[in-house]
């Protein structure tokens, strides 16, 4: 297959332009978002979507976090990542494959509805995983393109994939929320640096391959701007997968928590990585299709 955005081959980075749309299918009359969401969507490679789920339906999955944080040894093992140099709980992934409770928030209308519409396709979960960021700990994620690591290490073939960050704690701007560059989706930094074997098992802790070169971020913050979208309990932020993004560490008490998806078109599923010697484990990057029939209802309700 033809490598339609090359990283990690060369030994000076590039802004390469995107090739492809940010929005597959513009707004109709019943659409899941409006249509200057949607327009928005295309310009910025954002959304924040607030109130998207009822205190009962939070409650129902904040009670969930607790029980997957409270008892990590109940998980598989390799799907725990804890902080560099501490115990504490990083990342939980494959929260969907560990939790009915959170494999029914990814089949959500709400969510994977507004996915297969953006994306123009049947959709399925790419990756899913549980971020804490835990209070006076809590440590930064550098800035990055989910997609340069997804087509390097993991073979998705082009930017027709999303991510969906549900928050489960209030995230403000103190306590390490989510950083975006709005409109840099539109340009791919190409990294350098051959990838190591098991880069995964570094990298999901700290990344060092596939990061982006001091001077691309500059000219991109410069350009675009730097913005923190912020929410309470029940907000989704939806994200580009080649949207800039990152996040500053947390020194405050009030931890943050989001249940973090990753939406695929069917159509993109993943081939051969293009920059790596194997594929990442499944846990990270799923390679067995299960399209996704979006489920409409009360969260909380379907499962009591």
């Amino acid at each position: 297959m033809q490598d339609l955005y090359p990283t990690r081959c060369t030994g000076e980075p590039q802004l390469l332009a995107r090739s492809e749309p940010v929005v597959r299918r513009a707004w109709e009359p019943g659409a899941p978002l409006t249509k200057e969401q949607i327009e928005q969507f295309g310009r910025d490679g954002y959304l924040v979507l607030e109130d998207v789920f009822s205190a009962d339906e939070m409650a129902a999955l904040q009670a969930e976090t607790g029980r997957l944080l409270g008892d990590p040894a109940a998980l598989k093992d390799e799907t725990v990542i804890a902080e560099p140099g501490s115990r504490e709980v990083r990342s939980i992934f494959e929260i969907h494959g560990q939790s009915e409770l959170m494999a029914r928030l990814a089949a959500d209308v709400r969510l994977a509805g507004v996915a297969s519409y953006l994306l123009d396709d049947q959709v399925y979960l790419h990756q899913s995983r549980l971020n804490y960021k835990p209070g006076f700990q809590g440590k930064e994620f550098y800035w990055h393109s989910d997609f340069e690591t997804w087509h390097a290490e993991d073979g998705m073939p082009c930017m027709r994939a999303l991510s969906m960050s549900v928050l489960l704690a209030e995230n403000t701007p103190n306590n390490g929320p989510l950083m975006v560059i709005p409109g840099s989706q539109r340009v791919y930094v190409t990294c350098v640096g051959e990838t190591p074997d098991d880069h995964y098992k570094h990298s999901l802790r700290k990344q060092e391959y596939g990061v982006p070169d001091d001077d691309s971020l500059a000219e991109l913050a410069h350009k675009h701007g730097i913005v923190a979208p912020t929410g309470k309990p029940g907000t989704v932020i939806v994200f580009d997968c080649n949207l800039m993004h990152g996040s500053n560490g947390n020194i405050t008490p009030f931890p943050r928590s989001n249940a973090f998806f990753v939406f695929n078109a069917v159509s993109n599923r993943l081939t051969d990585p293009f920059a790596a010697a194997r594929p990442r484990p499944d846990f990270i990057a799923a390679r067995h299709v299960r399209p996704i029939v979006p489920v409409s209802g009360h969260l909380e309700g379907e499962l009591a």
